[in-house]
């Protein structure tokens, strides 16, 4: 690892003149100064205007004086660092991360009196200086500032009303978006003008009320990721990195000014935060590139967090698993054990006197069939959910104790279970539904946990279904912000990996903690199952949710007809589309998410399925534009193998892949999984051809995505 570090510190007591800092390629430009005495920024891609000249600050509740004006520059300091790190898996094998950095130190000189009573009933006056520190750090493909609260005498706890941070975009710029709400990501995107989202807002959210839990907060209040494109064709992102003890950021727009003001989740009580100093705000990013390959192939949101807290991590292990899941999304089994019992106390004696429904998906022979496709098919875990009691009850009510993660169903022999995948060389995944019962499943961790590692369990899927309780909390609050990272670090200690459903959108800290190795946090494939995704929907959420970490997507979905389940609704990519996912949309952990009946009819196209790995030395991105297409290669961790996958929206796409990434000289073997030339997601969607060709570095090779599909290719050296 090489490091480079030189710092110039400078004195100004009361300078308001401007301080810049650049890229380290010259192209980005962030100016600081004081308006007046309120702290601004503006930001310049290659001498363009992309954010004018915006205002940071912060307004405190109860009473206390803001930290929006009235400072004065007291210290500025500037440093370059240039390093590179080493996942524990990603990607790449090593990410550079190299930045500018300018602090500035903000003093407010003449604060107001202020009278404050101890317990006693004392009454003291307190009143001087406050100081803050902003921070920028600026890459070759973006910004991260944050704000600073260093330890002091009259700035120690403090509770926040608003963060308004604003960016003032320059240009009315086309944006991909989904509306702010605070406790759910499951929309569908939109792609407008900025000026059009208010127009808009209305029959999106009317579209989406039928989400678990849901609660927008304004007529032009986004989510971000949110992706942009200017006019001129640059392409810009804001997002944030390092979400720890704060409530997470949306974006409420003034469509007048195109301006931005950071919006960020209330408690209960309608408080958007409270901080005991020193602490920081997360990282505020702007992602700005000339390409959208370029918004990509970005790592601004992992280099701005922490390097891994974890000391070893021989645990930790990417993972492709199938599991007791599709099932009951399409609606052919269920997660509950009965029918018979409308409400239920977690006792294992509910279920004696019951009749079982029938449909109950986690029962023994089940879970063995499955355990029994993942031996012979190149898949490690099996997911099972409704395993354990309370599923009879679970949804809706705000219940309390709604389950205890360690009694199971009376059909689900959890030691012989686990005994026969451990004796297949399978390990049975784990979930955890908290029906956003927070405190329950804080009450029950360590149990659940070292019920895990009692029978071999080494990850989790958890989930965070409904409307939180503790009553009034949102999904996206600081409480719960706290409480996901707090299931993370603690399942650390018991060596599990952590997949995140329902929870906050991710924020780079799976390089911190890198037991995190999935989230939903976004409209997922189950959403197929309901009828509710678009073709184009999957050529986004790389630009917007995968900015953050990766997804757990559950791609792989080959029967495109759901009437085996009951269902009427279909699939809305073709079947070469869905293998296509397993490069476009990166995660370290991948699921082969139909059933073993529905791949025994597609088993030369699953073979993609089972080749394609996990982690990567090295990813291209060839070509892509947000809402359209994109087409990436991945070389395989600590192999020649290649991998390439395109993903188009209903429009298709036509490639000219140019081979120069192989090496030269070699010889290769290309498995091509292609559409068919009549093929389209919705008249249809299964024809597919599958060729083996030999191919060499500076082929170059031509190959047409059908309308809402893609390909997928598999290169092995010869």
């Amino acid at each position: 690892m090489k490091k480079i570090l030189s710092t110039i510190i400078a004195f100004l007591p009361f300078m308001a003149m401007a301080q810049t800092v650049t890229s380290p390629n010259g192209e980005i430009v962030v100016n600081f100064a004081l308006d007046g005495t309120r702290p601004s920024y503006t930001v310049d891609f290659k001498g363009q205007p992309i954010v004018k000249k915006s205002h940071l600050g912060l307004q405190l509740a109860k009473g206390g004086a803001d930290l929006m004006d009235g400072f004065s520059i007291t210290d500025t300091k500037t440093a370059t660092f240039d390093e590179n790190w080493t996942p524990v898996w990603g990607e790449e094998s090593s990410i550079r991360n190299n930045y500018n950095e300018l602090a500035v130190t903000l003093t407010q000189n003449s604060l107001s009196e202020e009278k404050k009573t101890d317990f006693d009933g004392k009454t003291s006056t307190t009143s001087g200086a406050r100081s803050i520190i902003i921070r920028f750090r600026v890459y070759d493909d973006g910004v991260g500032f944050r704000y600073e609260f260093p330890r002091q005498e009259n700035l120690v706890y403090f509770t926040l009303k608003e963060e308004n941070t604003e960016f003032a975009m320059a240009d009315d710029n086309m944006a991909w978006w989904i509306p702010g709400d605070y406790d759910t990501q499951e929309y569908s995107w939109s792609k407008s003008k900025l000026s059009e989202i208010r127009s808009k807002m209305p029959a999106v959210i009317e579209a989406h009320k039928d989400n678990s839990s849901w609660e927008t907060f304004s007529d032009t209040g986004v989510q971000t990721t949110l992706q942009m494109k200017t006019p001129s064709g640059v392409y810009v992102a804001i997002h944030e990195a390092a979400l720890v003890d704060y409530s997470c950021m949306s974006l409420d727009l003034d469509d007048k000014t195109m301006t931005f003001t950071s919006w960020l989740t209330p408690d209960a009580e309608g408080n958007k935060g409270h901080l005991q100093a020193p602490c920081t705000s997360p990282w505020r990013t702007l992602r700005i590139t000339a390409t959208a390959a370029e918004q990509l192939a970005s790592r601004l949101t992992l280099n701005l967090n922490e390097p891994c807290k974890l000391e070893d991590t021989s645990w930790i292990h990417p993972t492709k698993y199938c599991g007791v899941w599709w099932e009951m999304i399409a609606g052919k089994n269920s997660w509950s054990y009965t029918n018979d019992l409308p409400s239920i106390k977690l006792d294992l004696d509910n279920y004696n006197n019951v009749k079982p429904n029938g449909t109950h998906g986690a029962t023994n022979e089940e879970v063995r069939k499955y355990i029994d496709f993942a031996a012979e098919n190149g898949l490690s875990e099996v997911l099972v959910e409704g395993w354990n009691i309370g599923w009879e009850d679970w949804f809706g009510c705000q219940k309390d104790y709604v389950f205890d993660f360690v009694t199971p169903y009376p059909d689900f022999d959890i030691k012989a279970l686990n005994d026969y995948a451990h004796s297949k060389g399978v390990k049975l995944m784990m979930h955890h539904e908290t029906s956003s019962s927070v405190r329950n499943y804080e009450r029950h961790m360590e149990q659940a946990y070292s019920l895990m590692n009692k029978y071999g369990y080494d990850a989790v899927k958890s989930g965070y279904v409904g409307n939180i309780v503790p009553v009034g909390e949102h999904h996206y609050g600081q409480w719960l912000v706290n409480h996901y990272l707090y299931a993370v670090k603690e399942a650390a200690k018991h060596h599990i990996m952590v997949n995140g459903h329902e929870a906050v959108r991710p924020t780079g800290l799976c390089r911190t903690y890198p037991n995190l190795v999935g989230n939903e946090s976004a409209k997922g494939t189950e959403y197929e199952a309901f009828g509710a995704l678009y073709p184009a929907h999957t050529t986004i959420l790389p630009f917007t949710r995968l900015n953050g970490g990766p997804m757990d997507y559950t791609p792989g979905i080959l029967e495109t007809d759901f009437s085996w389940a009951g269902n009427s609704n279909k699939l809305n990519t073709t079947l070469v589309g869905q293998l296509a996912l397993y490069i476009t949309m990166y995660s370290p952990l991948q699921m082969a998410a139909d059933t073993p009946e529905n791949y025994a009819k597609y088993m030369d196209a699953y073979q993609f399925i089972k080749d394609v790995a996990l982690d990567w030395d090295k990813s291209l991105y060839l070509e892509a534009e947000p809402g359209e297409y994109l087409t990436i290669a991945r070389k395989e961790k600590g192999s020649d193998n290649w991998f390439i996958g395109c993903k188009a929206n209903e429009d298709g796409h036509k490639s000219t892949l140019k081979l120069d990434f192989l090496d030269k000289g070699a010889k290769y073997e290309a498995t091509i999984y292609a559409d068919a030339a009549n093929a389209s997601w919705d008249k249809n969607p299964k024809a597919y051809t599958i060729k083996t060709i030999k191919v060499k570095a500076g082929q170059a090779l031509k190959l047409a995505a059908a309308p809402g599909g893609g390909y997928a290719i598999s290169i092995k050296k010869i």
